[in-house]
């Protein structure tokens, strides 16, 4: 295991302006990391590894989410905090659950980093249309695993795409995280793909926060658009401001094939965030 000290004079290395420091991995050293930070950003827990589902995840993760909500909630309870623990349509609520308890649950400050389902929808529609990557800018809602991430290619400008070639392409972008760890061969999952997603949205949050206008991003948060289906977490783009969530934007136009893949959606969804709530009733942080 790295040291975080080691880890932190690794980083500091880099021409940035900025500040590094490493903290020890007791409760004194995660309170004094945490106390005055703006924007905490979780990616602990254990990888996926072949044949596990995010879900298979959920016991160990769901403990470590818990924990650091917990300590998040005592010494940055304004903090901005996203969530890249694995399952993100769980472990979202298991944080929202743990905030309410201690009585500093804010919506517009939670957030489930779902970026690098729009990051490798990007990446898989230019190796069909020989585009560039980077200009590509697929729409992806729902949650972050399996059926309920729900690209939207047909907003994407590129309603050419169709049938099997769609089915194919939907479905990599759905279980796309199982190329990575299968990939490895046990070794992980998608970590440094997933480091570039998170630290693309942690930055927009920042520009947001400085004032700048304009900034969205798709993200699982505590959403209006289907609480009346018993859904109330929900990734969809999201105008972010200097107090989080400014706006958070309908899914638009569907097609009959999307509607079809958001109502698969909506009913796993429903399970996973009920999942988290029902963990944090019966397993209370202490």
């Amino acid at each position: 295991m790295l040291r975080s000290a080691g880890v932190a004079a690794d980083i500091s290395h880099i021409n940035t302006k900025s500040e590094v420091k490493g903290y020890d991995p007791t409760p004194s050293g995660l309170r004094e990391c945490l106390t005055g930070a703006e924007i905490v950003l979780i990616p602990a827990g254990v990888p996926r590894k072949p044949g596990m589902t995010r879900d298979d995840l959920f016991n160990t993760n769901a403990s470590i989410v818990r924990d650091l909500a917990k300590a998040c909630a005592e010494a940055c309870p304004e903090a901005n905090l996203l969530i890249i623990s694995n399952p993100v349509n769980s472990t979202v609520p298991i944080c929202a659950e743990v905030l309410k308890s201690r009585g500093v649950y804010n919506p517009k400050r939670l957030f489930g980093v779902t970026t690098l389902d729009v990051v490798r929808a990007s990446r898989f529609v230019s190796e069909i249309k020989g585009s560039d990557p980077a200009n590509e800018n697929i729409t992806v809602v729902g949650g972050h695993s399996g059926v309920t991430i729900v690209p939207l290619i047909s907003q994407s400008g590129h309603s050419d795409i169709s049938g099997e070639k769609l089915d194919t392409l939907v479905n990599r972008i759905q279980f796309g995280g199982d190329e990575v760890v299968k990939a490895k061969d046990g070794a992980g999952s998608a970590t440094l793909s997933m480091a570039m997603a998170g630290a693309r949205f942690a930055e927009s949050l920042l520009r947001a926060s400085q004032g700048e206008t304009g900034v969205v991003e798709p993200t699982f948060v505590d959403s209006p658009l289907y609480k009346s289906k018993g859904v109330d977490f929900f990734a969809s783009k999201v105008t972010l401001g200097p107090d989080g969530v400014q706006e958070i934007h309908d899914v638009g136009k569907l097609t009959s094939h999307e509607e079809g893949l958001l109502d698969a959606c909506l009913a796993d969804l429903k399970k996973n965030i009920e999942k988290g709530v029902k963990f944090v009733a019966e397993n209370p942080p202490k």
